[in-house]
């Protein structure tokens, strides 16, 4: 049971794990939009675009409905939201710390041994 738990987890992050599709994902947080306005929104081709909404529909991540000749798309559960934005926020502390020993390293401030930052009390 475990492994088809695992399984199921990383078919999901593969269905996000594509710089499109996420972006898909983002630009649906305000709601619902037709397939037109997020082509206009990312800017690439109907036909990519389109592919990517297959896999995200299919992968049960957004719904799809007809309006007329227009076809709609918005998120199934914007919980997808919250693990798209901790990305971020992990993202933006690694950054902090890279930054961090940027600046210790460019003041001079740190040990020439390997692996040990010497900070001086703040």
């Amino acid at each position: 049971m475990r492994e088809v738990a695992s399984r199921l987890k990383a078919d999901f992050f593969k269905a996000i794990g594509h710089p499109t599709r996420i972006q898909i994902l983002e630009y649906l947080r305000d709601g619902e939009r037709c397939v037109c306005e997020i082509i206009a929104e990312l800017e690439l081709e109907q036909s990519n675009v389109s592919q990517h909404l297959g896999l995200l529909k299919k992968q049960d991540l957004v719904i799809a409905r007809k309006d007329g000749a227009r076809m709609m798309y918005r998120l199934k559960d914007k919980g997808v939201l919250d693990i798209i934005d901790a990305v971020a926020e992990i993202l933006d502390r690694r950054l902090d710390e890279t930054r961090e020993a940027l600046h210790f390293i460019r003041s001079g401030k740190f040990s020439r041994e390997p692996g040990i930052c010497a900070r001086e009390p703040e």
